[in-house]
């Protein structure tokens, strides 16, 4: 199993709180740990002020969380080479990412789907596109009820995902359906919310700090 650095010790000192999802955390940066290694890529969803969440996280795993990720070697060279006007900004400005999609992002397809099929696959219909076995899914719900979030866990499941979910203190409908749950202590929507940004930026940190060392 992948081992899980400072950042979690960090997160429990920091919230403890949090200290009771300290096994399930390092399961789930485990999970995304392999998916990343194996060359598989991540998806995430979720409504509301988990859909933002969703977004926030895709965001800090494909460009540099606490410290840039800049281009080096070969792959700098080729960047540089590519075209003589903007080939030296694009190796100097670049970072490298991990391979993370919000399926909430966006308007077209998910209004089109809900329209011309069902508004609570949404989710599922993108898991079924562009999921690939190998792939992860991670769900975030603060009931652990949301149903597109669950068509979604189940779908991703068919097509042979991972699976990873972040919810509340009661897990809702999501236990059972993931490898890996994160329950944090909280019941009301606000206080989940509250909890999950700093267990996110954790496994944040620790998935920079697993493929992207200082």
């Amino acid at each position: 199993m992948e081992k899980a650095g400072g950042a979690l010790d960090e997160l429990v000192a920091r919230y403890p709180v949090l200290a009771s999802c300290r096994a399930d955390i390092e399961a789930a940066f485990a999970l995304l740990a392999r998916t990343f290694a194996a060359g598989g890529r991540l998806l995430v969803c979720g409504n509301g002020g988990s859909a933002a969440d969703a977004d926030h996280i895709v965001g800090e795993l494909m460009k540099g969380f606490r410290r840039p990720r800049r281009l080096s070697g070969e792959t700098a060279a080729r960047f540089a080479a590519s075209d003589p006007e903007l080939g030296p900004r694009l190796a100097s400005r670049l970072q490298l990412g991990l391979p993370a999609v919000n399926l909430a992002a966006g308007s077209a397809l998910p209004t089109a789907f809900a329209n011309d099929e069902d508004p609570g696959l949404v989710f599922a219909q993108q898991v079924l596109v562009l999921g690939r076995p190998g792939d992860a899914l991670l769900g975030i719900s603060t009931s652990g009820n949301a149903a597109n979030v669950i068509a979604a866990l189940v779908a991703a499941r068919a097509v042979g995902m991972a699976i990873v979910g972040l919810t509340g203190r009661s897990g809702g409908r999501m236990q059972g359906r993931c490898d890996v749950l994160v329950a944090v202590p909280g019941s009301r929507a606000f206080e989940v919310q509250e909890l999950h940004l700093p267990v996110y930026h954790c496994l944040c940190a620790m998935l920079e700090d697993r493929f992207f060392p200082e």
